[in-house]
């Protein structure tokens, strides 16, 4: 799940509109190469000697995430797939290529009020550009059953506000700033978290005694990704001018002269982001 108004999907690095699977395909590439493999290598580990482990992968969209990390872990694996949104559980595939068997199963349901109960039987929880959408208090609840049920957690890709641009123009600020307002936004009454979220989980892990690692897992823009930094950058702008309408006039020249730089292949840069595992004590 984990991706947002940003562009067509749902995370703190894009926006709010709707998450489909051609916005997920296309960012997927991207985040297979910015994910962590010190901390998964930590997982490994951790679970060797393990018959079998079963994942929950909360904010599953279309199982992004455990296409890249099962092939990574040579356990024999089931996944649940679990996601709020039933559109994206009907296009749920693994198609991985893995040493061990994989099986999978697709459950609908909310992400914010995961208990101790829930995760009974379960060796890891993972999601992916999920915490930023979630509350203090549903990542607090979170945190709180993983503990309880001493299951380790890996969570990918949580944005944290910070974008680079090369070239850089003084106008990256403003659109940052009110990228930043929209993703803590009061939506339905829920205050998200937005680039908040890393600190709001490591803080609710370690004071309950969990082992936290936390490693940087930025997004590259440009180069051969150009279609996804177009969208990415229409979403972004989008966002920050959605937040602060007198934003609008300046950034239309803004983001007509950043998508001459994208098509004319003049524009990299970075999102920042960060993993976090989570090893109960």
């Amino acid at each position: 799940m984990g991706e947002n108004l940003e562009h067509p999907g749902r995370t703190a690095d894009s926006g709010d509109a709707e998450f489909t699977p051609e916005w997920l395909t296309l960012r997927e590439p991207v985040d297979a190469a910015a994910r962590s493999t010190d901390l998964v290598e930590r997982l490994v580990r951790l679970f060797a000697g393990r018959d079998r482990l079963v994942i929950r992968d909360l904010g599953c969209g279309t199982g992004s995430m455990g296409r890249w990390l099962s092939p990574l872990l040579p356990n024999p694996q089931h996944w649940i797939m679990q996601d709020r949104e039933p559109d994206l559980l009907g296009h749920v595939y693994m198609g991985v290529t893995s040493s061990a068997p994989v099986t999978v199963e697709t459950r609908l349901g909310d992400l914010g009020g995961v208990t101790a109960a829930d995760l009974a039987g379960t060796s890891l929880v993972t999601a992916s550009a999920l915490l930023d959408i979630l509350t203090a208090g549903e990542v607090d609840r979170l945190a709180a059953a993983c503990v309880e049920a001493r299951v380790p957690a890996l969570f990918t890709l949580s944005v944290l506000g910070e974008v680079e641009l090369s070239p850089a123009e003084p106008f990256d600020a403003d659109i940052t700033a009110a990228f930043n307002e929209h993703q803590r936004r009061v939506q339905d009454g829920r205050r998200l978290l937005g680039p908040d979220a890393p600190a709001a989980i490591v803080e609710s892990f370690e004071k309950r005694g969990a082992s936290v690692q936390v490693a940087p897992s930025p997004w590259q823009l440009g180069g051969e990704h150009t279609e996804l930094t177009a969208e990415w950058l229409r979403g972004w702008v989008g966002a920050a001018v959605e937040q602060r309408p007198e934003l609008t006039a300046a950034s239309a020249g803004y983001l007509r002269q950043r998508l001459d730089s994208i098509e004319a292949g003049r524009l990299t840069g970075s999102v920042g982001h960060v993993d976090v595992l989570a090893v109960p004590a």
